[in-house]
């Protein structure tokens, strides 16, 4: 009704109302449909967002570019953000170690989406689970707990497209109970996003199919997810933990791991390739590339989670196929 009272209202197909009314009540009833804020950690999930708000609404995001989900310092700009927003919706304690001090003072929904009924969580050094049959929720993890140790949660569960749909389809359920006025757009938005999906999996499957005997490197174990959705595995790791660099001891058995493997590839991630990368690699057969596991430099839109994902195939894909 309300919906319909914007429209008549603001062109003017009611004829026998004042002027000073037809203002008054088409603030009122359009009012009611201003867009739902809402807000994600990081931009894997603003994509996700963005795909599910097509055409109603543009989230944002908490994270600026280049900036480290582990270890983020809040401005007053970032608390007054979160605590504003509508809808928040952050990995959880695994991942953003620095919001739960600011979330306990917001009074609107917040989601970790790392406790969502139906997640595949994958834990380092050991095989993926389901969420709902492990029976674990946010607060069985130390919110400390992000070093990547043995047994702990590997919270870069957005490169599972699995995953994502269990995402898009909470995010599709908030935004109607919020905006129930739009709620069949937000469902035909999420269909449409499954469907992309459905699509993508298959050329990603296509794409790397010529590469699952190939031996490769990465600097940060992150990864895991979307290797394990498209048949794939690292055959070694610098640091499992981004923000530590290796000792010694360390770096020199990955540089004579390079030398047995031979010509591989070694991937970073933006934005700054790390020095070590020179010296493991220094006269050896190997190709320097780059993996964005946070897709940082594309463009927010509906589709932009799917290019997130097209591209880490596409950047495996393109260098270990010149070996």
């Amino acid at each position: 009704m309300e919906t319909l009272l914007c429209y008549l209202f603001l062109t003017r197909r009611v004829f026998t109302v004042p002027r000073f009314l037809v203002l008054f009540v088409a603030l009122l009833a359009c009012s009611a449909h201003a867009d739902v804020r809402v807000l994600t950690s990081i931009k894997p999930l603003q994509q996700i967002a963005a795909a599910v708000q097509d055409g109603v609404g543009s989230p944002e995001v908490l994270l600026p570019p280049g900036a480290s989900p582990h270890h983020y310092a809040l401005r007053p700009s970032d608390v007054r953000r979160v605590a504003d927003a509508d809808l928040l919706y952050w990995i959880g304690p695994d991942m953003e170690s620095f919001l739960p001090r600011v979330l306990g003072s917001r009074s609107k929904q917040t989601v970790a989406v790392q406790s969502l009924k139906g997640m595949h969580l994958r834990h380092f050094g050991e095989d993926s689970h389901s969420h709902d049959e492990a029976g674990q929720d946010e607060a069985d993890h130390d919110e400390h707990d992000h070093d990547h140790r043995p047994g702990s949660l590997d919270a870069h569960l957005w490169l599972s497209s699995v995953n994502a749909r269990v995402i898009a389809g909470q995010m599709a359920a908030d935004l109607s109970k919020l905006d129930p006025a739009n709620a069949a757009h937000y469902q035909s938005n999420l269909n449409a996003f499954n469907a992309r999906l459905d699509a993508l999996d298959q050329r990603i499957k296509t794409r790397v199919a010529g590469i699952a005997d190939k031996p490769y490197f990465v600097f940060h174990e992150a990864f895991d997810y979307f290797e394990a959705a498209y048949g794939l595995k690292h055959t070694g790791v610098f640091s499992v933990a981004s923000e530590v660099q290796p000792g010694a001891q360390h770096v020199a058995a990955m540089r004579k791991r390079l030398q047995e493997v031979g010509k591989t590839c070694v991937f970073s991630e933006p934005p700054l390739r790390p020095r070590l990368a020179e010296t493991l690699t220094a006269g050896l057969p190997v190709r320097l590339a780059e993996l964005d596991a946070l897709g940082g430099s594309e463009p927010v839109d509906s589709k932009g989670y799917e290019r997130l994902l097209e591209n880490l195939a596409n950047g495996l894909a393109g260098c270990l196929e010149q070996l």
